[in-house]
Parts: C-alpha cells; structure tokens; sequence
C-alpha cells in the first residue's frame, strides 16, 4: 500500500533529524561547552526557546511512533515549522555580544573574532548549529507535509489506491474480460522451471 510505505519512508528519514537538532540546540545552550554562560544569560532567546528540544527533536521523535496519526503528523509540521524560522530568526540575529553592532555580520567576518571576545567563537558556534537546526527542521518540515498530503489522497483516493499498480501475468484483467492461465513445468538444465500463460477474453 503506498500511503504504508510512505509512513515508514518518512518515519525512518526523521530519526537522525531529530536527533541532529536534539544535539544542535543543546550544544546552543552551552557556548565553549560551560554551563555558566546559560545560567548568566549569555545565551540568545532563540537558542533558550530550545524548539530543536521540544519541537523538531520531542515531538518528531514521538511522531515516529505515532506515525499513522495524521493529526499528529500535522502538529509535527508546525514543531518543525516553528524550530525552522526560530533558527532563521537565531542565525539572523547574531549572539548577545553583537546586537549593539551594525546589521549584517553574517558577510562581515572581522566582526566575527574582533567583537565578540567571550565566549570565544560563539559567532561560528551560532553560525553553525543555527544553520544545521535550521536546514535539519526544514527537511522536516518538507516530510511531515509529504506525509499529511500522502495521507489525504489516501482518504480521498482509498487507501489501496496503488495496491493493484502491479504489472506481470497477475495483473487484473480489463473490465468486460475473462483472463485464464495455464501453467506449465519444464526443465530446462537439469531444473525444473514453472511457465504461467495468461489469456484474456471475452
């Protein structure tokens, strides 16, 4: 059944995309890996939102579970919607050391080491786990709609609405037609071998 296999295709695909922003937002968390610049508040909001936590990690990892729900699979769509713009708006935005700088620091790379001396790097470290969560929830965005509009033409359509798409001498017979089959055996080498012959008429 093809609304099956899609569901299991889709399941499979957003495990590791799950957890990549799983990981990506809490590494977002943890600048230089130190706890204590999350507990002074050194961190962005778009980071401490923590959507790869909840949105595009928890609740697509549940989804794959859940995977034959289409209203699930609808609140997933917006999970993933959501972590994508907020690691759009993150990456945009820039670590809390360069909001009193000019726009555009993203192609300003001098601003990227002179500006922001602590922590060190967290310009490349928002730059690159913003990107991952951001293109990791938009892939997820992309399934979670193939899902849901999968889904609906299979309740529209029914849902073995591709089960017959098969070609070969099993294939159904034409409206109107009687399709009989004769097999016969052989061998061929030393082998037997099975021959199926089917003929449809009227």
């Amino acid at each position: 059944m093809c609304v099956s296999r899609c569901l299991q295709c889709v399941g499979i695909s957003l495990v590791p995309m799950a957890t990549i922003c799983l990981l990506a937002n809490i590494l977002l968390l943890l600048p230089e890996l130190k706890v204590h610049f999350l507990l002074e508040g050194h961190v962005t909001r778009e980071a401490k939102w923590a959507t790869g936590l909840w949105g595009s990690g928890f609740l697509v990892r549940v989804f794959i579970f859940t995977v034959m729900d289409v209203l699930y699979s609808c609140v997933c769509f917006l999970a993933a919607g959501i972590c994508c713009l907020v690691s759009a708006t993150g990456l945009s935005q820039g670590p809390l050391c360069l909001y009193n700088t000019t726009s555009g620091y993203l192609y300003n790379r001098t601003l990227w080491s002179g500006v922001c001396l602590e922590p060190r790097g967290v310009v490349q470290w928002n730059v690159v786990l913003f990107s991952v969560m951001g293109g990791a929830s938009g892939l997820q965005t992309l399934f979670c709609g193939a899902n849901i509009l999968n889904s609906l033409l299979g309740l529209v359509l029914g849902q073995g609405f591709c089960h017959n798409k098969v070609s070969g001498p099993w294939q159904e017979a034409p409206p109107g037609s009687i399709r009989t089959c004769e097999m016969r055996k052989h061998k061929n080498s030393g082998e037997e071998v099975k021959l199926v012959t089917c003929i449809n008429g009227t």
